[in-house]
Formats: structure tokens, sequence, C-alpha cells
């Protein structure tokens, strides 16, 4: 009985371990960004299936950051869902398509709940853009956010 009780807990010791060096061993940059400060966009999309925000943080230079939530009957169920967030080259033109200013974050994959945080940083000055989706029925359901923040 004891031999089973030291392999539990061996077992037990290694899992958190693992997701101790897993959590520490995270990209700083992925670690900068959440799902969280003031938010400068909202939209759900018509369908009422999916919600893209933007949030503003003051920090790195300007950071936002963009979520894509589930939200009416696709919330709590797994569903391909798409967040993609970055800078616009030209520094105020809000509320049209921008040109894209180097790299843009994404993520995607299937989840019940929300797609993100995706971020881009030094945008002071700058406007953003961010577009989500959720998969439904067959259907891509989009929301563009144009550029915002300028």
């Amino acid at each position: 009985m004891w031999s089973n009780v030291k392999r539990v807990f061996a077992a037990l010791l290694a899992l958190v371990t693992g997701a101790s060096v897993m959590t520490v061993g995270a990209p700083a940059a992925q670690a900068a960004t959440s799902c969280s400060g003031t938010i400068t966009y909202s939209a759900v999309q018509s369908s009422g299936l999916g919600e893209l925000v933007i949030y503003y943080n003051s920090s790195n230079g300007g950071t936002n950051s963009a979520c894509f939530y589930h939200r009416g009957a696709a919330y709590g169920k797994s569903a391909p869902t798409f967040v993609q967030i970055y800078r616009c080259a030209l520094p105020r033109n809000k509320g049209a398509h921008c040109t894209p200013s180097g790299t843009r974050d994404t993520n995607s994959g299937d989840f019940s709940y929300y797609a993100g945080p995706v971020g881009v940083t030094g945008v002071a000055n700058y406007c953003v853009e961010a577009a989500g989706y959720i998969g439904w029925a067959g259907e891509r359901h989009w929301i563009y956010s144009r550029q915002q923040g300028c």
C-alpha cells in the first residue's frame, strides 16, 4: 500500500514541477498581453455569437490587446475562433482599414469562451486594427474593428 502512495505522490510532484517550469518559461511578450485595460473598442457580431474587444494599456510605449469572446448560443461551446491585431502604418485615420506596420499577433483554435489575448506594443500615437471570427454552423461570423485608438 505504501508503495502505491509513494508512486502517486511522485507523479503529483512531477506534474507540479513540470507546470511550474512551463509557467516560468513563457515568453515575455505573451506574458505582458492580457484581456484587460481600458476598452477602446467593443462590438458584438450581428448574429450575437461573438464580441471583439480592444484594450489599451500605457505600458511599453502603449500596448493594445484584443480578445474575441463567445456570446449567446456559442458561449461555453467549443468552436473555431480567431483573433488578430496589428499596428497601422499611418498614425491617424480612425474608422478606415489600415496598412499594417510590423508584425501581426494572432491566436486561433477551437475555444469555448474566447480567443486571445493578442497584443502589439509601441502604439502610442498610432491606430490599431483588429479582426476576429467564430465558426458556427459552417459559417465564419467576422468582426473587423477598422482603425481604432488613434
